[in-house]
């Protein structure tokens, strides 16, 4: 893989009505709405202090931004090309954010020197003891890293301040691997089920907890993306709370 993509290789795509713009690669990882989601879920305040492990090409580092102002944003990919993009893109859009290239393993040194008021991710989404790898190796990187959930969520309880969030997005049957590796560790957790349409099962969760918290465990009511029971049109079918979120940079409590 190259260290950048040619301009021809990219898009420019719009999030949040337009609020946020994102240079992607048009092969490979795209994102879509769930780092529109996790960015939404991040009860940040202007001033405080946000990492991101594995950013991407920055989609949720920069809808937080838009959201809330004067943050100080940081973000770690392992991926070059994606890296570059996030650089490009925090300046696209006027975001001061420092998007450093490592492995979560082996995070810099001025990163292990800090905590930060939240820490996010929407890290892979699947085991691949029980899945085939993406044919793309930069969706594999970002699907199917080999890491254990359990690491990724080590790595960010490591990073967060005492009071401060953590915050991520995952498959809702993984919810099991995230409760255990936060058990005794974290206190305040929540959870806020993600379904596709009313009547049916959760596919994703958003899960968030705080250092040192001792609010009881909360399971928040689901949040229905589409209208009806299926999809009828070419045209989005958010239901009104979603589309409140998406495209307009509402912020979504857990």
């Amino acid at each position: 893989m190259t260290s950048t993509w040619a301009e021809e290789a990219l898009t420019r795509d719009a999030f949040l009505g337009g609020r946020v713009v994102l240079l992607q690669p048009r092969r490979g990882y795209r994102a879509g709405t769930d780092p529109v989601l996790l960015a939404a879920a991040v009860p940040a305040e202007p001033g405080q202090s946000v990492l991101e492990l594995g950013c991407g090409a920055g989609a949720a580092l920069m809808c937080l931004a838009a959201r809330v102002p004067g943050l100080d944003l940081t973000g770690v990919e392992i991926q070059p090309p994606y890296a570059d993009l996030a650089r490009r893109n925090a300046a696209l859009n006027g975001a001061a954010a420092a998007i450093h290239t490592a492995d979560l393993r082996g995070l810099p040194p001025e990163i292990r020197a800090r905590r930060y008021d939240h820490v996010i991710a929407n890290p892979p989404y699947f085991n691949r003891a029980h899945s085939r790898p993406a044919p793309d190796a930069t969706k594999e990187t970002a699907f199917g890293a080999p890491l254990p959930l359990a690491n990724w969520i080590d790595a960010m309880a490591r990073r967060v301040a005492p009071l401060g969030r953590l915050t991520l997005i995952q498959r809702a049957e993984r919810l099991p691997e995230i409760v255990a590796a936060l058990h005794g560790r974290m206190g305040g957790l929540a959870v806020r089920p993600l379904v596709s349409r009313a009547g049916r099962d959760a596919e994703r969760v958003l899960v968030t907890a705080r250092q040192s918290g001792r609010a009881a465990f909360r399971l928040a009511a689901p949040l229905v993306l589409h209208a009806g029971s299926r999809h009828l049109s070419d045209s989005a079918d958010f239901t009104p709370d979603a589309e409140a979120i998406l495209r307009h940079g509402e912020k979504l409590r857990l």
